[in-house]
């Protein structure tokens, strides 16, 4: 069996650490904010997007855009990494890899998305994950998902 799952959820929550934790383990990873995934007004490039689910079984995407949705019978797991919204500004608002939170009005937008958006993600998801936890138990809940991934990409 493999899997295609989808890590999505609010700046802040951890997407990008757990999907660097999969790619170290092995996995074949796609984090949607980097590489041209996203068209201008934050939505997926729907062509390379089918493509990729299209010739992967197995791949573990991170990202948080309007059309996701459209994708999710595609994926066989769409997982919610949440955490306090203060944590999230805390994180968004002193991490050196995305400039995205620093400023005052996008730690609003973040509070107002929180409210708004993340109920929206949270309907959607299969399964709801800490983004508080330590990143390998994170990575051990993604990989329990593909219980058909190769022994040496699991950890028991």
């Amino acid at each position: 069996m493999e899997a295609r799952v989808l890590v999505t959820g609010m700046s802040g929550a951890g997407k990008s650490t757990l999907l660097d934790e999969l790619d170290r383990r092995g996995h074949l990873t796609v984090d949607t904010d980097y590489d041209g995934w996203e068209l201008p007004g934050s939505a997926w490039d729907e062509r390379r997007m089918s493509e990729l689910l299209a010739t992967h079984g197995d791949v573990i995407v991170s990202g948080t855009v309007e059309n996701q949705g459209v994708f999710y019978d595609r994926f066989d797991h769409v997982v919610l990494l949440s955490a306090p919204v203060e944590v999230l500004i805390e994180r968004i608002s002193s991490r050196t890899n995305n400039p995205y939170g620093r400023t005052l009005e996008q730690q609003g937008e973040v509070r107002r998305y929180v409210a708004d958006v993340e109920p929206l993600l949270r309907r959607g998801a299969s399964l709801e994950l800490d983004g508080r936890h330590p990143v390998a138990d994170l990575a051990d809940s993604i990989e329990a998902l593909g219980r058909g991934w190769p022994e040496s990409h699991r950890r028991a």
